[in-house]
């Protein structure tokens, strides 16, 4: 995991499979919850609770593994809702590589 940026990327929802194909992650902040959006070993996609670590100080898992970043734009995982249901709500923030939030 890397360091959110101080800086909101400026990205439409469009946009987003393709950042996330290219970079492998991104922070997500909704409302006063922020998500750590990865992939996993480049075989499977998840989102984390950045305020909820495990014990080896990584993120916890609040989604399913699925192997798709189209899969994943689609998982019901927020409430019921999807990251496309909720992207006029949030803001999205670089995952700084190289450096630990």
């Amino acid at each position: 995991m890397g360091k959110k940026a101080a800086e909101a990327l400026d990205i439409n929802y469009d946009e987003l499979a393709e950042y996330l194909h290219c970079n492998h992650s991104v922070y997500m902040k909704l409302g006063s919850a922020i998500y750590y959006l990865t992939d996993v070993n480049y075989e499977a996609w998840r989102a984390q609770d950045t305020s909820r670590r495990n014990e080896k100080d990584h993120f916890v898992d609040c989604s399913e593994l699925v192997p798709t970043v189209d899969e994943f734009l689609s998982l019901p995982w927020i409430n019921g809702e999807t990251i496309k249901d909720v992207f006029d709500h949030a803001t999205f923030y670089a995952s700084i590589k190289g450096e630990k939030d």
